[in-house]
């Protein structure tokens, strides 16, 4: 069975015509041109602003005219990360979706569930001729995944709805009222090369196999980083000679990184030995969150230079000293991961290190505090610190009508109550209930397992699930 032919047809197929088009973060050129054709050929009143989020509006079906207009909103790019074995190209090649069991997955890639889904149900809204609604406001805001511009740039009064949905929720029995804000850590170190000696050998540490995720979603988790473990790898290893020519640690700056290949010289053949008892400790400590886990060393051709011993001390001081994970517990939503830190990239080549990482909090003082502390154990190694990207948390609001209303509607469908909570994922409602105050906003969606990683998947009664509820919710938007 295809998933174009998956129930609702409608949904699937408007899902797989989107993943037909390439759309990452900050390369959305032609998936802003596929969606503003979209709404033109269905005869809408389509515009896309200045920075490139496109706005469809559609009348209130008969009857309906007198309820509240309703913004419908969801991003359309996508992060764009493969296995490291995986033959392709994501700037010419649709994504490879198929159904494995209950699940919708992608070959050796994203999916783009995060956030095409819900992009797919509003173009399916948009499109059809026999769903009652309200008057539409279908808002496809750009960049998500890397800076959230589209939502930070969107135009003043393009919108009048009085109340948003956003479809970017990753469980189908919970509903998001309130989300971390976020701010990137950039440092900056040049550090001193030298030649080889004549004695050194060359190796290639591999780290593959594990399971990454959504650095603010699947953080709690305690899933291995691979940053993380490669500095465990080769550190505290100077009686050995050992001497870094390049890393290459994590792919995007909003993922668990799954993956870090490093070339390495060592003089004496004896930390063979050491590395061989630590990867040993290490894949067995990762045993049950990480069982994949794949460290390897290879023999390789000796590089042409390497970072100085003194630098490497320097860098992998700093890199264990880092924090990573999660840094506090939020002490007004029991459960909630109020504030951490994901060290995303590690980068030493041709003279430069580098590394990216991402702190996300509830609490905007909590979230400066972190980023602070991450910053500082790049600052003790005489690094360039740069903190950019900052985004605001949004605020739960408990007496938000539409909420009121949606779990009426899910406690009578389900017979059971859903979740209500904040989530440790950045959503753009916090952004764009500044740019348009007084908005009710709730976010929802289907269940998707590892977004941000090649093993992101789709349930598919989910999606049937959130399909239909989206349809009864827009059937009983209240009154003007």
């Amino acid at each position: 069975m295809e998933v174009r032919e998956l129930e609702p047809k409608i949904l699937w197929n408007n899902f797989e015509d989107l993943n037909a088009v390439p759309r990452p973060s900050k390369k959305e050129e032609r998936i802003i041109k596929y969606v503003k054709e979209f709404g033109e050929n269905l005869n809408l009143d389509t515009y896309v602003d200045k920075i490139g989020n496109v706005i469809i509006k559609k009348p209130a079906t008969p009857g309906m005219e007198d309820r509240k207009t309703v913004i419908l909103q969801s991003h359309i790019d996508m992060v764009h990360q493969k296995n490291a074995d995986t033959d392709f190209d994501f700037d010419t090649q649709g994504i490879q979706s198929y159904i494995d069991n209950d699940w919708v997955k992608a070959k050796g890639t994203t999916l783009g569930a995060d956030n095409g889904i819900g992009a797919a149900s509003m173009l399916s809204v948009l499109a059809s001729n026999n769903i009652e609604h309200p008057a539409i406001e279908a808002l496809f805001t750009i960049d998500e995944e890397t800076g959230m511009t589209g939502a930070f740039n969107l135009e003043k009064g393009l919108l009048d709805g009085k109340i948003m949905l956003n479809l970017d929720t990753e469980d189908d029995d919970e509903f998001s009222i309130g989300c971390a804000g976020g701010i990137d850590t950039n440092t900056t170190y040049e550090y001193t090369t030298t030649i080889p000696s004549s004695e050194s050998k060359a190796y290639k540490i591999s780290i593959r196999g594990l399971k990454g995720g959504h650095s603010g979603m699947d953080i709690h988790l305690e899933r291995g980083n691979a940053n993380k473990i490669m500095n465990r790898l080769i550190s505290d290893a100077s009686q050995y000679g050992l001497h870094i020519a390049e890393i290459d640690g994590g792919s995007l700056r909003n993922a668990i990184p799954r993956e870090s290949f490093a070339v390495i010289t060592i003089e004496d053949e004896a930390f063979l030995t050491v590395f061989k008892e630590r990867a040993e400790g290490i894949t067995n400590e990762f045993s049950i969150a990480d069982p994949d886990l794949d460290i390897t060393i290879e023999a390789t051709d000796l590089p042409a230079e390497v970072m100085a011993m003194g630098d490497v001390e320097k860098m992998t001081n700093a890199l264990r000293a880092v924090h990573n994970g999660v840094y506090r517990m939020s002490m007004a939503i029991p459960g909630l991961v109020e504030t951490s830190s994901s060290l995303a990239r590690v980068i030493v080549k041709d003279g430069i290190f580098k590394t990216q990482s991402l702190q996300r909090s509830s609490v905007d003082t909590s979230k400066i505090d972190i980023a602070q502390t991450v910053g500082a154990s790049f600052k003790t190694m005489g690094a360039t610190v740069e903190h950019n990207g900052s985004y605001p948390g949004w605020s739960p609001n408990p007496d938000s009508e539409i909420l009121d209303i949606m779990v009426k509607k899910y406690t009578s469908a389900f017979n059971e109550a859903p979740k209500v909570a904040a989530c440790h994922a950045g959503l753009e409602c916090g952004i764009l209930g500044e740019r348009y105050p007084g908005v009710d906003m709730i976010s929802f969606g289907p269940t998707i397992k590892n977004p941000h990683s090649p093993d992101e998947k789709v349930n598919i009664a989910s999606v049937q699930k959130f399909w239909g509820f989206l349809l009864d919710i827009l059937k009983d938007i209240p009154k003007k």
